[in-house]
């Protein structure tokens, strides 16, 4: 395919013809942008919804063409394309695109190429799971240390609308996606991490290989620290794979002893032993593992590979502690909804793949899980063994439940198991009445449904909701039975 690096100057796009493949959080700004440089911009976008038509009526006024119900034609005379996330690298337009020799930018790499010269450096995060929870830990620990920052990219906020806004920041707490990722070769970060890799959008990217290639392009270019875990030597491999800008350093952690170059945990501290003056010798105290929420061990990963960017950019100790005390976990996250007769509800609707669930299950000792949905092509006989000494019992809901069920057959047969066949509105509720039948008090009912929500909800947010108030209504008495 056309290498995407190639294609027109940034700074001299007036009159050229670009067309920007998709609307949403993305597109829009992109589209805008462009067009305040001066480019002719059309977009195009698959669907033709009540959503994208109120998209589409807000970018017309502004000369942009915008083409609804076809994602597959190359506009005539296009001279770039800048593609939002979702746009697999096989899409017809841009199998059209390399046929017409087209480059293809990411609105990731649109954003950086437009920065400016006095811009803010960017502190990079990526892997399969935890990206939002370390950039929002990351952010918190910037504004500690009184920098300017934000929490943006992938999280929801475009790059595009904070590199191109009036605001001046001292530093960016960046996401980014693999999807984001593929599209944005120029992309070289003050500092970059990558969190876990396991099996997740192989439909998109084609293979694992190429999945986790997409992945460890943030470490490309990288000035200061490239972060890995030590827990999973393929994100170190990555950092080996690297061309880095010289005297940039790896810097690993652990949830264990911490080496030289590393941050991990001593006696239930937080400590660096890569940002200090004797590495050897020498570790410094950041944070307690009470100043994490919540103090899982997934999440207390996911705070040491914040500190280490933070630490990486020169950020005192006080303000990792601060930071990490500020922070409040996004909903859905390991959220802890209630204690009903001495059991615990947690709500990790957010655990949509096997090594989130998986992460999320080995918090807690004993547990009565809520699982299922859309598998997505993923298998769960490594999970279930993982899990099954601490199952007191599985409520399985949703479309691919059988194959968990499955699983639980072949690993834990001697762990009770429900499988709830109904999907309308009231699933929910007696999933959550069922956990409450299996659970006992110092039990933990967990909601970690390692699968897509869409078959039963339109996201996982909504999911999460639904449990949550089914726990309410739980603690607040009898309900009437809608079985």
């Amino acid at each position: 395919m056309t290498s995407p690096a190639t294609g027109p100057d940034v700074t001299d796009l007036a009159g050229r013809r670009v067309t920007v493949a998709g609307l949403g959080v993305s597109g829009v700004p992109a589209a805008r942008a462009l067009r305040g440089l001066g480019a002719t911009v059309t977009v195009v976008n698959g669907s033709d919804g009540e959503p994208q038509r109120a998209q589409a009526a807000e970018l017309e006024p502004l000369g942009i063409t915008v083409r609804l119900g076809d994602g597959d034609t190359l506009p005539e005379g296009t001279e770039l394309i800048v593609t939002t996330p979702g746009w697999k690298p096989t899409s017809p337009l841009f199998l059209a695109a390399e046929k017409a020799g087209v480059p293809v930018w990411g609105d990731v790499e649109l954003a950086w190429r437009l920065r400016g010269p006095d811009s803010a450096p960017w502190l990079a995060v990526t892997g399969t799971n935890g990206k939002t929870t370390t950039v929002r830990m990351l952010a918190c620990i910037l504004e500690a240390a009184g920098l300017r920052t934000a929490a943006v990219g992938n999280i929801g906020v475009s790059l595009l609308d904070i590199v191109l806004g009036d605001e001046p920041y001292d530093v960016l707490a960046v996401e980014l996606s693999s999807y984001q990722l593929h599209w944005a070769p120029s992309l070289r970060a003050h500092s970059g991490a990558v969190l876990n890799l396991a099996p997740d959008h192989l439909d998109w990217h084609g293979s694992m290989a190429a999945y986790a290639a997409d992945k460890g392009r943030i470490y490309e270019g990288n000035q200061v620290a490239c972060v890995y875990n030590t827990a999973d030597p393929a994100t170190e491999d990555l950092v080996r794979a690297a061309d880095v800008e010289e005297g940039c350093r790896a810097i690993g952690f652990t949830l264990g002893t911490p080496g030289p170059s590393q941050l991990g945990v001593v006696e239930n501290i937080l400590v660096d032993r890569a940002f200090v003056a004797n590495r050897q010798k020498q570790a410094q105290e950041l944070a307690e593992v009470s100043d994490v929420n919540p103090p899982a061990p997934h999440n207390i990963a996911n705070a040491l590979a914040a500190a280490a960017l933070a630490r990486a950019y020169g950020v005192p100790p006080t303000a990792v502690r601060d930071g990490l005390r500020a922070f409040r976990p996004d909903p859905h996250r390991v959220e802890h909804v209630a204690d009903v007769g001495g059991v615990a509800w947690v709500d990790d609707s957010k655990a949509t793949n096997t090594h989130a669930a998986e992460a999320s299950l080995g918090a807690y000792e004993h547990i009565v899980w809520i699982a299922g949905g859309l598998a997505k092509g993923a298998t769960f006989d490594e999970l279930v063994t993982t899990a099954a000494g601490r199952l007191r019992g599985v409520v399985l809901i949703g479309a691919d439940r059988a194959l968990i069920r499955e699983a639980l057959a072949r690993h834990a047969a001697d762990v009770p198991v429900v499988d709830l066949e109904r999907t309308d509105t009231g699933a929910m509720a007696a999933a959550v009445r069922e956990a409450a039948r299996l659970a006992r008090p110092g039990d933990t009912v967990l909601m970690a449904p390692a699968c897509a929500s869409m078959d039963m909800f339109v996201n996982y947010n909504k999911r999460g909701e639904a449990f949550a108030a089914a726990v309410r209504d739980l603690a607040s008495g009898p309900a009437p039975d809608d079985r």
